[in-house]
């Protein structure tokens, strides 16, 4: 199954301390690259994110962001260390003596840390919860990946199929082309006043079909396309071999061109040329 690397989805669901949200962006990379951003009390699980998302994803650049958002009355059970205010408190009045202006907020006393204590969260239950949203986020972003790879199949068939017509047509051509040359030999020969030795002319045009021979490009461009078709139809990831298919018929397409001697193979050449990129580009987006 084709499956594209771009993509989004987002998934949301209750947790024991509020509302998680998950948000899943990729985009394509050669290989898997994960970025998490998690609320400060989900650090701990940036491991076990990481783990679920590469269970289920092989290549692409994968931004995830979750967000935790507190439900009404979830303030319930905060308590304030009175230790810790204790021994600030006596801070701030040796200070005061030193700097008479100094001013302290109720409130940056509540951010110093260890003052403002929330209830403990069961770890496991937060954990639970985070990854069964990341979960369902990356069903959606399975399905979406999914339906982008399937129009990128169809595009590459639809081109690999304008291939398969271009090698038929110049496999069509090669005899008359053949011909001409022969020909065109004949005529060079001819206006020669020299006497031409025996064997002469099969052998300069052994030498010259030689040259322009291009059968085996056109049968490795063949089995090039029988393989991508096939690689078309695995159930697993596929653009690395996409890729190097990509590479092995520009090659081909660029061997047709430079033994061209005739418009058409010339013209045909350049259009494999076109077709292959195009190929390529979206090659590039396939997981």
């Amino acid at each position: 199954m084709i499956r594209s690397m771009t993509a989004y989805a987002s998934a949301e669901g209750a947790g024991p301390s509020g509302t998680l949200t998950c948000e899943l962006r990729t985009v394509n990379h050669r290989y898997l690259e994960i970025s998490p951003r998690l609320p400060e009390e989900m650090r701990g699980f940036e491991s076990a994110v990481r783990e679920r998302i590469a269970a289920r994803l092989s290549r692409g650049k994968v931004d995830v962001t979750v967000r935790l958002r507190s439900e009404p009355g979830s303030g319930e059970g905060l308590r304030i260390n009175g230790s810790v205010l204790s021994r600030l408190s006596e801070l701030a009045l040796d200070l005061e003596q030193r700097f008479p202006r100094m001013h302290i907020e109720f409130t940056e006393l509540l951010r110093f840390p260890g003052v403002l204590q929330q209830p403990e969260t069961d770890a496991d239950a937060l954990q639970g919860a985070l990854l069964d949203v990341l979960d369902r986020a990356l069903s959606v972003l399975g399905d979406t990946r999914g339906r982008e790879g399937a129009k990128l199949g169809d595009m590459l068939r639809d081109r690999l199929d304008a291939v398969d017509k271009i090698v038929g047509d110049v496999r069509g051509w090669i005899p008359e082309i053949r011909a001409a040359l022969r020909a065109r030999l004949e005529t060079r020969l001819a206006d020669i006043r020299q006497p031409v030795e025996p064997g002469r002319m099969e052998q300069e045009l052994v030498l010259q079909i030689t040259r322009i021979d291009v059968d085996e490009e056109l049968d490795r461009l063949a089995t090039h396309i029988s393989e991508a078709r096939r690689v078309l139809a695995l159930k697993e990831p596929v653009g690395r071999r996409l890729d190097f298919l990509m590479q092995e018929f520009n090659r081909e397409a660029n061997t047709l061109g430079s033994k061209s001697v005739d418009s058409r193979t010339t013209n045909a050449a350049v259009e494999l040329k076109v077709l292959i990129e195009q190929m390529r580009e979206q090659v590039q987006n396939i997981e």
